[in-house]
């Protein structure tokens, strides 16, 4: 874990729509929502199923494992808390259940990153209040 006043990147502020997501996050559990009546998973969370527009929809353990869909890598330094991390890979995952999910890629040089490639999800404790979802080759 990263000490607390050491970490100097921007850290998720949770809503009341995306608060249960973040703390499954600290519990190392990738939640999702998934409707009632259509079955559709998606992400980011909100309060209607963006298929049917139903409010009955609960969160559910996704199971972490998708496919890069795509990605970029950024050589400039946008926040100082990233110096040292130049070049880093942000990449757009496509999970198994279906719904697109925005984070960095690590374990692997930049160069290496593919579309289509599989990764898997892990969790990072930054701080004692705030645990980040990344991605990392399967």
């Amino acid at each position: 874990m990263t000490e607390a006043n050491t970490y100097n990147k921007p850290l998720p502020v949770p809503s009341p729509e995306t608060e249960a997501f973040w703390e499954g996050c600290k519990r190392h559990e990738l939640l999702i929502p998934r409707c009632d009546k259509c079955g559709s998973h998606w992400f980011p969370p909100s309060i209607l199923c963006p298929e049917c527009l139903s409010t009955e929809w609960q969160w559910v353990k996704a199971s972490g494992k998708g496919k890069v869909f795509a990605f970029g890598v950024y050589h400039r330094v946008y926040h100082q808390g990233f110096k040292e991390e130049v070049p880093y890979t942000v990449a757009v995952v496509e999970l198994e259940e279906g719904p697109r999910m925005v984070s960095n890629v690590t374990g692997i040089p930049p160069t290496d990153v593919k579309v289509d490639m599989p990764v898997e999800v892990y969790f990072d404790d930054v701080t004692p209040e705030a645990t980040l979802y990344k991605f990392k080759p399967a």
